[in-house]
């Protein structure tokens, strides 16, 4: 029985699945992270080859494999390529196997339309123009340093320095503000002293809040993102701001690979786009009239891919059970 593989491979995990001309999944594996930009390149190269063999079971008739990887701009290097190249060679899909974008396979988990926009925000942002399902252009994705924003990091990032300010400036501490010193200390960290004093002990916790960012990866920042969320959705002024910021420079983005007028969908992915998202919300909005959706699952939009290399547009789209 002929079959195609589909891969979602991100920066913490990395899944699998085996589909066959139906679109039912016959088998499935998950591993560790694959992004050869937070990994060793032969380590994510392994991760995502055993999670295909293990999925495969044993199984040789592959028509097609797509792969969406986060970080594939890596292979640019021409020794990382290799150690891909060499890891699809040693399983039998070096002439079979195709890497892309993951934004590609998240677009494709969520519409079959040849051409549309999609939006990621997660701990990264980075929107980029779908034509034939291809990413032809991006806006954003230059990682924490150069920009991400409206990101979960950009936003935890803006929330601590929103406290920060309070803080040297002896303003009152908003909920948010008192939410991130719990978040980065404890709820002890959290006192009469420190939410109402100017003097010595606010400034003795800022330096404290500017030493525990500072020594966490800056990544980090993003644990504080749901703070942002949590406080915006309670009405609390400087966290609405935060949300309005995070929401407009992610719309810019989008438009920026966006044609004028154009009115194919918009395809959001991301945790801070999900659900009843402050931020997802405001971005939603700014779309209404156009189909905007959201993207399921990577993994799936991947196994279609290979599908339709496989068998043309009529594959049906695989489904778990």
């Amino acid at each position: 029985m002929s079959v195609v593989v589909g891969v979602d491979a991100g920066g913490t995990s990395t899944r699998a699945l085996v589909v066959d001309a139906t679109g039912a999944v016959l088998g499935s594996a998950s591993a560790g992270g694959a992004n050869p930009n937070a990994h060793a390149p032969a380590e994510a190269a392994a991760r995502i080859s055993g999670a295909i063999e293990t999925a495969l079971a044993g199984r040789r008739d592959v028509l097609a494999a797509v792969v969406g990887m986060a970080g594939l701009s890596k292979l640019g290097d021409p020794a990382v390529a290799a150690e891909f190249t060499a890891a699809w060679q040693r399983i039998g899909l070096g002439d079979v196997l195709r890497t892309v974008a993951d934004p590609e396979v998240a677009y494709a988990s969520a519409t079959s339309a040849p051409d549309g926009t999609v939006l990621v925000a997660g701990t990264g942002s980075i929107a980029g123009r779908i034509r034939g399902r291809r990413m032809t252009a991006t806006a954003g994705g230059h990682g924490w340093l150069l920009g991400d924003e409206g990101s979960a990091f950009w936003l935890g990032r803006e929330a601590v320095r929103a406290t920060l300010s309070a803080l040297e400036r002896g303003r009152p501490l908003t909920g948010l503000s008192t939410a991130v010193l719990a978040e980065a200390f404890g709820p002890s960290a959290v006192d009469t002293e420190t939410t109402t004093s100017d003097g010595p002990a606010r400034l003795a916790t800022a330096h404290a809040l500017i030493t525990r960012a500072n020594a966490e990866p800056p990544v980090r920042l993003a644990r504080f993102a749901p703070l942002v969320s949590a406080a915006a959705r309670a009405g609390e002024p400087v966290a609405t701001e935060i949300v309005v910021r995070a929401a407009g420079h992610l719309v810019e983005a989008a438009h920026a690979t966006r044609e004028p007028d154009e009115k194919t969908p918009v395809v959001l992915v991301g945790s801070v786009l999900a659900g009843d998202s402050p931020v997802g919300e405001r971005v939603r909005a700014h779309f209404t009239g156009l189909d905007v959706l959201t993207s399921s699952d990577g993994v799936l939009g991947a196994a279609w891919l290979a599908a339709v290399a496989a068998w043309g547009e009529t594959a049906p789209r695989p489904q778990r059970s």
